[in-house]
């Protein structure tokens, strides 16, 4: 499972996804766009190591590196709400895996989302709250997947 963030601009939530990617044994964290890269204080503060235990490289063109990623076999996923986004708990995910997550704010990009195989969301049932912090949905998201996983090879 590879991790792709989209123009993630809080330094402490590149270090919780780091962590979350840890605890999961994820491939890799691709950082893209204006995403900061470690080492960074405020990174470390949040990942607690896992910058160092986690492989990860940077691009400025996600985009290319995505069509190389697919070239090689993954299939992409974007973690958003989109008009034809699914449950992440309804989804089969393929074996070779990128979750794309994507701004605080802004969601993935138009331009990566027409890339991605499938789009899927963590379905909301409060009044208020319309999504997830982007660390927390990529840790919920990541637990979705490594379940699909289990559940999948258990079959």
């Amino acid at each position: 499972m590879i991790i792709a963030l989209n123009n993630i601009r809080s330094l402490h939530n590149v270090g919780a996804i780091f962590r979350c990617a840890d605890a999961v044994a994820a491939e890799m964290v691709l950082l893209g766009g204006l995403t900061p890269v470690p080492p960074r204080d405020e990174i470390e503060k949040t990942a607690l190591g896992a910058t160092k235990t986690v492989k990860w490289e940077y691009s400025a063109n996600l985009s290319t590196e995505l069509k190389k990623l697919k070239l090689d076999g993954y299939t992409v996923y974007a973690l958003e709400q989109t008009p034809c986004s699914t449950s992440i708990f309804e989804t089969r995910f393929s074996e070779k895996v990128v979750l794309i997550v994507g701004h605080e704010r802004e969601g993935v990009e138009q331009s990566i989302l027409d890339l991605c195989d499938f789009h899927v969301e963590i379905p909301m049932y409060g009044k208020s709250a319309k999504s997830l912090n982007v660390s927390t949905a990529t840790s919920v998201a990541l637990y979705a997947i490594k379940n699909s996983a289990t559940t999948s090879s258990a079959i």
